[in-house]
């Protein structure tokens, strides 16, 4: 497992998903995590999977041919911790997580010259490398060019966490 932080709008997403076709084109199955810190629904009002749940059920698996998706309503508990929403998860080679900036994870952060945000590296010694379209001297953490998604990824699996 690997993370993949920053700030907002400095690039995350596009990075993972780079990453996820740089891997899987070399043969490694991979699935992700993308934590998002506001309401989301994967379903949509009057559907039927949205109806079950506003009747009260805790979980509705919606199938099809092609994919299914399991929905846990969480009601009154907690958010779950990373690591419960990997025991989830089908084995894989690697998952990459977008997010989940506290959970102790080996992550690389993105960062982006455009976007003037101060480095999470700086405080948090589980970022093992920050992805930059900048040079960073003074990181305390490697610092690889954005763009070079080959390199990234040799550091994402040479540092991923062993799940």
């Amino acid at each position: 497992m690997i993370g993949v932080v920053g700030w907002k709008n400095n690039g995350k997403t596009t990075l993972v998903c780079r990453l996820v076709a740089h891997f899987v084109a070399r043969g490694l199955s991979v699935s992700t995590i993308k934590h998002a810190h506001h309401t989301v629904d994967i379903d949509q009002p009057g559907k039927d999977s949205w109806r079950h749940r506003e009747a009260g059920a805790r979980e509705v698996v919606l199938a099809t041919a092609r994919r299914w998706a399991l929905i846990h309503e969480l009601r009154d508990e907690p958010e779950p911790p990373l690591d419960a929403i990997l025991a989830k998860l089908a084995p894989v080679d690697l998952v990459i997580v977008e997010g989940f900036k506290r959970f102790p994870q080996p992550k690389i952060e993105v960062h982006r010259r455009e976007r003037g945000t101060p480095l999470l590296a700086r405080e948090d010694p589980t970022i093992v490398a920050v992805a930059s379209d900048e040079p960073l001297p003074d990181a305390p953490v490697p610092v690889l060019d954005l763009d070079d998604v080959e390199a990234i990824a040799a550091l994402a699996l040479e540092r991923a966490a062993p799940g």
